[in-house]
């Protein structure tokens, strides 16, 4: 009946663009942003699961499209 409203965090879209980083041994998977000035990674949360991939796009306001994959 009662919800809590999802609070969507604001990230700097200007000068930060969303990452998920996989190694290619393990093919863990992180995400967080990327700095484009300086390459500057900060991870944000680990990715275990699909939807854990699905909770950083919401708590974010990401589409798929945005985020790029680097190994």
């Amino acid at each position: 009946m009662f919800r809590k409203k999802e609070k969507k965090c604001p990230y700097d879209r200007e000068n930060l663009k969303p990452v998920i980083r996989s190694s290619i041994c393990t093919g863990e998977q992180v995400a967080g942003f990327q700095n484009i000035h300086t390459g500057k990674f900060s991870e944000v949360m680990l990715i275990r699961t699909g939807g854990d991939l699905e909770e950083f796009l919401e708590t974010y306001g990401i589409s798929p499209a945005e985020v790029t994959k680097e190994y």
